[in-house]
């Protein structure tokens, strides 16, 4: 199926004078661009019926940035199994041994991946049969007799020369059972970050949720009347992560980052055997399917939970980007989204109008001058000196311009902060996702301003604890239940207390007049 009115702009061959590297540059044109609900990832904590029933293969987050302490690298992070309580015993929190759990990448923009990393799970009880307990004493390391459940993981990358083992029986970080359990669990996440083959370094095991939102957004958006707000519900609570730190050279088309720096990235879950949704009809048919099939994906944030009408989630859910155009019912809501006509109708601010060729170039296609209503050049994938047009496909994905350096006071609006190095540019933890989809969806990448009536977005501006200054930047899990209060004694070494650089603690709330008075300066 070819995508019906309204159409996507006929792309034309883009003038190489127009790719602009250098953050100056890129600067100009950005005050319009505003960050738009990306799809399945950060905020998808449960964002479709099937995935919701099945946590271990439910992505929550997708993460992609330049590293901010090693910038030639770009740092790639996943999450699954949300809402971990800390002290959900006997058994925890494990990876599932009977999925496969891939970070891709597309380098030519025609909504494949190109590269292919994926993490494969095998559990290790030490005694099953005479013992109840996740771990039997005070566990000092990976290899502890005390710690009775580990698990390990092969690493494998997939190119289009085939597919190589970066790493065999890696250990994973346990779950952070408390604080008698595991006195210094710092000392456990060093110990189960591991170097890579061609570069790089490697992280899986549990972490501190990093998505921070007051997600009360789905009563009736915060209560009918912005009442409820304030809390961030994710805070206390744990996930799973995955995280890959590469040189770029390995993620980029023709392996040159300076020529080709924009790449797409998300990832997914497979399962053997498992149930899906065959999108490609209509009226989708859910069937049982015998071989390894698809059943999350995430690539930008809360596209699944607000653009996706529910009938479509657990097919969008099933798909490559490469198939998202020919999902016309989910095209459709991206030019004609359902989020503005709810916000108009609970508080009469009135929703742009249709079609959304912004939200689209944010979306599906990249953002460049040629490829919609947003004059900047950005990260779109008709940027890559060796990309092909013919090649290039409207596809959701969260896209990355490597070649923009790390910002060195990130704002949490990114981009529409005039933060080039943030969220929609690849993702970082520390990026508002929720306050920047919310005045993108109504309309600042067409107005350039703030919706003063949502300037306060959800007033939660940073997460509850900082993130760290090095790999795998994620804060360390928590321990004190959550009903208890928020967060607990995270006993963070001193990279992961002193994390300024690149936490959100310090980031500044932007006002209206503020976000003016950059436009006024960028744009003249």
């Amino acid at each position: 199926m070819t995508l019906r009115h309204p159409a996507p702009r006929k792309r034309r061959a883009l003038d190489q004078s127009l790719l602009v590297l250098g953050t100056g540059a890129l600067a100009t044109g950005v005050a319009v661009l505003a960050l738009a609900p990306g799809v399945s990832s950060a905020s998808s904590h449960r964002e479709a019926p099937m995935i919701a029933g099945d946590p271990r293969a439910d992505n929550t987050d997708t993460y992609a940035f330049t590293s901010p302490d090693k910038p030639d690298t770009v740092t790639l992070a996943a999450n699954w199994i949300p809402m971990e309580e800390p002290n959900g015993g006997p058994n925890f929190y494990a990876f599932a041994d009977d999925a496969k759990y891939h970070i891709k990448i597309d380098n030519t923009g025609d909504g494949k991946a190109d590269v292919t990393y994926t993490w494969r799970f095998r559990n290790e009880i030490r005694d099953a049969a005479q013992q109840f307990l996740y771990n039997t004493g005070p566990v000092d390391s990976l290899n502890d007799p005390d710690l009775n459940f580990r698990q390990f993981y092969d690493l494998t990358v997939t190119t289009a020369r085939g597919t190589t083992t970066l790493l065999h029986d890696a250990p994973v970080a346990p779950s952070r059972t408390g604080k008698a359990s595991m006195p210094d669990y710092g000392k456990l996440r060093d110990q189960a970050v591991r170097p890579v083959r061609g570069g790089g370094q490697t992280y899986a095991g549990q972490a501190e949720d990093p998505f921070f939102a007051d997600l009360r957004v789905f009563d009736l958006l915060y209560g009918g009347d912005l009442s409820e707000r304030g809390k961030d519900t994710l805070a206390g609570y744990n996930v799973n992560s995955v995280a890959l730190q590469v040189p770029k050279k390995l993620l980029a088309l023709k392996g040159d980052s300076a020529r080709n720096p924009v790449v797409g990235v998300w990832s997914t879950t497979e399962r053997k055997g498992a149930t899906v949704t065959d999108s490609r009809k209509q009226t989708p048919k859910t069937l049982p399917h015998p071989g390894w099939r698809q059943v999350s994906r995430l690539g930008n944030p809360l596209v699944n939970e607000v653009v996706v009408p529910l009938k479509y989630k657990d097919a969008f859910n099933s798909i490559s980007p490469d198939q998202d155009r020919t999902v016309q019912p989910v095209v459709d809501k991206v030019y004609d989204p359902i989020l503005p006509k709810l916000i108009q109708k609970v508080y009469g601010i009135p929703a742009p109008k249709a079609p959304r060729n912004d939200l689209a170039e944010i979306y599906l296609t990249g953002i460049c001058k040629a490829c919609g209503p947003i004059k900047a050049d950005l990260n779109a994938h008709s940027l890559n000196k060796d990309a092909s047009a013919k090649q290039i496909v409207p596809a959701e994905e969260l896209r990355l311009n490597m070649a923009v350096p790390p910002t060195a006071e990130p704002q949490r609006l990114g981009v529409l902060a005039g933060d080039l190095a943030g969220f929609p540019n690849g993702r970082r933890l520390a990026d508002d996702a929720i306050d920047i989809s919310l005045q993108a969806v109504e309309g600042a990448a067409q107005t350039g301003q703030l919706v003063p009536e949502l300037a306060d977005g959800d007033q939660v501006d940073t997460n509850e604890v900082p993130f760290g200054g090095r790999f795998p930047y994620l804060a360390l899990p928590h321990t004190k239940n959550v009903n208890s209060g928020q967060g607990g004694d995270l006993g963070m070494p001193g990279d992961y207390k002193h994390a300024a650089a690149f936490g959100g603690a310090g980031a500044l709330l932007l006002g209206t007049g503020g976000f003016r008075l950059w436009r006024r300066r960028h744009l003249g």
